[in-house]
């Protein structure tokens, strides 16, 4: 944070930057006459037969800033100690006027000014630093006598950066300001510097943190009171989201299901499948340590696996989260839907009087009592009678079929198979899922 040297160190710059667009714009040339910047009160810069050519910057009003208003408050305990110091957050309000001697001096020395303000419409520490401990061939015995003592207003250092904008002002409250300066009217804009930020440095009360409300009982442990968190979630595990791989709509076999949410870490982590016709629920452990806001889970697609693939089926499930921790019992999420998508592994086509057979085997395996159908290019075709309770073997038969390399998806209960891979930079068809027709 700044000190109070911070208002008379922002002029310092700023009168900094005015007297650098002087130099690196040659004004006293284009003027014809020595340019001068001044940062004094209105009613003292000479004006009349003696007028000299200048840009004066005034200060005419402080305001305080109210983002940083009531940071840091209260400051005090029930016993009047100091807890904090809050910053004195102010915004400052500049009056650029420009006085000339010709035709168009002021004009001019306002364009110069203004473009300077607009290019830098944010003070740079290494700026500010420039400006209030110039370097060699400048020593301190040539600065005024009022610059000596900026450097230490520690304005560079302060969190909140110095930012410049115009600041619009109607003719009303132009003309009030001049009459209140009791000065002449010169050509003038009005300036915006927002934030500076002003703390006190005295010392204050800082307690150590709670970490229990009483003594600590050896025997159940200390009591930490109730939980709090500085946040609208909610203190359980939540998911928020499920996402399959590659931005499918669906997961499939031997993929990898990304769960995030919040409050999801633990010593360990499971998911709950549960199938919306079936309602069997199955259960895996997740594949990788929980974090908080994240865990993921692998779908099975080995025999060998602790949970075989011919338990899954095909379609939408409901799945949660159970986080287990050693020290409490075991918390469960809310539930989110997620398809499951049919795999084709293999397909083959045969013609046998005029009728095309397409076999195919699939993953998972195909249930009994399950709606399977066959989509070949844009003709649905439903699938034999399946006699088995469970088969990855699947026929359809069709008269009605064009010859020729053909696209298909398998649809089971309502979810078909992916036929997109979008797992390179451009989404393709996945050249597995085609059929020759002969």
């Amino acid at each position: 944070m700044s000190n109070a040297l911070a208002i008379a160190s922002v002029t310092a710059v700023l009168k900094d930057l005015l007297d650098n667009a002087v130099i690196d714009h040659s004004l006293s040339t284009v003027v014809g006459d020595r340019v001068t910047i001044t940062a004094l009160p209105p009613d003292r810069i000479r004006a009349g037969g003696n007028e000299i050519v200048q840009l004066n910057l005034f200060l005419y009003n402080i305001a305080p800033n109210p983002g940083w208003h009531n940071v840091g408050l209260p400051s005090r305990n029930n016993e009047g100690q100091r807890l904090t110091n809050p910053p004195l957050a102010i915004d400052l309000y500049y009056l650029l006027s420009a006085y000339g001697i010709e035709d168009f001096d002021n004009e001019i020395l306002l364009g110069y000014a203004m473009q300077t303000l607009h290019e830098m419409p944010v003070l740079t520490r290494d700026a500010i630093r420039k400006a209030l401990k110039p370097v060699s061939p400048v020593d301190g015995s040539s600065l005024p006598e009022g610059m000596k003592d900026l450097s230490a207003s520690d304005l560079a250092e302060q969190v909140e950066m110095i930012k410049i904008t115009p600041h619009t002002i109607s003719t009303e409250e132009i003309s009030k300001l001049w009459s209140a300066f009791q000065a002449n009217y010169r050509p003038s804009v009005a300036y915006h510097v927002s934030v500076v930020l002003i703390e006190s440095k005295y010392q204050t009360r800082s307690p150590l943190p709670v970490l229990s409300r009483g003594r600590p009982d050896i025997s159940t442990g200390r009591d930490e009171g109730v939980i709090t968190q500085p946040d609208l979630l909610p203190p359980f595990p939540t998911i928020q989201d499920v996402k399959p791989p590659d931005k499918q709509p669906a997961i499939r076999m031997g993929e990898r299901l990304i769960i995030s949410g919040h409050h999801l870490d633990g010593d360990q982590a499971a998911v709950l499948f549960t199938h919306v016709r079936s309602s069997n629920t199955l259960e895996l452990p997740a594949s990788s340590g929980a974090t908080s806001t994240e865990f993921q889970v692998d779908i099975p697609d080995d025999p060998e696996s602790p949970i075989n693939p011919d338990n899954w089926q095909a379609g939408i499930y409901s799945i949660s989260g159970v986080i287990r921790r050693t020290d409490q019992s075991d918390r469960t999420t809310n539930e989110l839907s997620i398809a499951l998508a049919p795999f084709i592994k293999s397909i083959t086509s045969d013609v046998t009087d005029g009728v095309v057979t397409l076999s195919l085997t699939c993953s998972p395996k195909v249930w009994k009592k399950q709606q399977v159908s066959l989509v070949v290019g844009d003709r649905t075709i439903n699938a034999e009678t399946i006699t088995q309770d469970k088969t990855d073997t699947v026929t359809f038969k069709s008269a009605d079929l064009p010859s020729g390399a053909q696209w298909v998806r398998l649809r089971v209960d309502g979810i078909e198979s992916i036929l997109i891979d979008r797992s390179g930079p451009v989404p393709v068809f996945n050249s597995s899922d085609q059929v020759v027709i002969p």
